[in-house]
């Protein structure tokens, strides 16, 4: 029994080891983590001045099927019409890798959002995003997605 819960716990540390791949400051990957974190918080609570807080002031994004965006227009892709909401947001890093002042990771987002007759649909992709730092912050600067199957 020993050797089976030893071998469970190798072989789930290996896979965790193997699943992401962080490369820089330590201080600036937990903090990309904690702004990731805040972000899908942000984008669950509907706070849009947080989510603009997310990004640099000069920052674009690539939503699936659209231009790229940037400016005013940033917020304005992600603020829900009334009786919308986005009750689960979660983004999974597989990279992280900084560079000076800046950094990217990339790696699978999933949520869920509720329309007004109470239907929920679930939805996930994959995601670059560029960041960088900015006032000691670390902000998204390029943001680009795409949904999966």
């Amino acid at each position: 029994m020993k050797t089976l819960l030893t071998t469970t716990f190798i072989m789930f540390n290996a896979y965790l080891g193997f699943s992401q791949a962080f490369e820089g400051n330590p201080k600036d990957i937990n903090q990309i983590l904690e702004n990731t974190k805040k972000f899908s918080e942000y984008v669950m609570s509907s706070n849009y001045d947080g989510i603009a807080a997310s990004y640099t002031d000069n920052a674009k994004i690539f939503p699936n099927n659209t231009l790229i965006l940037e400016g005013k227009d940033i917020i304005k892709y992600w603020t829900l019409p009334d009786g919308i909401s986005t009750p689960y947001h979660k983004i999974t890093q597989s990279e992280i890798t900084v560079v000076g002042n800046t950094a990217y990771d990339y790696g699978y987002y999933e949520g869920k959002t509720k329309r007004k007759e109470g239907q929920i649909s679930s939805w996930k992709g994959k995601y670059v995003i560029v960041w960088k730092k900015v006032d000691g912050d670390w902000k998204m600067y390029l943001d680009i997605w795409n949904g999966v199957k």
